[in-house]
């Protein structure tokens, strides 16, 4: 049985609800280790029109490209013509209760619900907070990464990719 996740190279979008902040995290960290396999692109719900500067900060010390990077809503990847995705994950922690935005497609969806380090108070905390999120995702997605995915069957991969939101 082959699934949407069968191709050269797997769009992945990843969601949140302001797409300022982990939505972007996951994005950038992606394309840099899963590039020439993975394409990953965010946007969010109610995007707040932004990248929290902390973000920024935490992909550039870390030595990720920041260029590009911008919040959008996840209505741009609805419109006809839009890059066909076959992997959705949701990384908002509330995310998983809100109204999922139809998407055109039979993309795979996943939660991997993180808390926001935006919202932590203070500069050290919210700075600490914000690098916590990057490793974080960063485990998740290695794992993804490492998934064999022509060996697995299409039940057996979703369960896997699905599992990694567990934490």
């Amino acid at each position: 049985m082959t699934t949407t996740l069968d191709s050269a190279i797997r769009h992945v979008l990843f969601l949140c609800t302001g797409n300022s902040a982990r939505s972007i995290l996951a994005e950038a960290i992606l394309n840099a280790r899963g590039a020439g396999r993975f394409r990953a692109y965010s946007a969010g719900s109610h995007p707040v029109g932004r990248v929290h500067p902390v973000a920024l900060e935490t992909l550039a010390r870390m030595g990720l490209p920041t260029d590009g990077l911008r919040s959008k809503r996840w209505d741009e990847f609805a419109v006809p013509g839009a890059t066909p995705l076959n992997l959705v994950v949701t990384v908002c922690d509330r995310a998983a209760n809100d109204a999922c935005p139809v998407l055109p497609g039979p993309a795979v969806r996943a939660h991997w619900g993180l808390p926001d380090p935006a919202a932590i108070e203070g500069e050290a905390a919210q700075a600490q907070a914000f690098r916590d999120t990057y490793v974080e995702l960063g485990r998740r997605i290695d794992v993804l990464l490492e998934l064999p995915f022509p060996e697995l069957d299409a039940g057996e991969l979703i369960t896997r990719i699905r599992a990694l939101g567990d934490g």
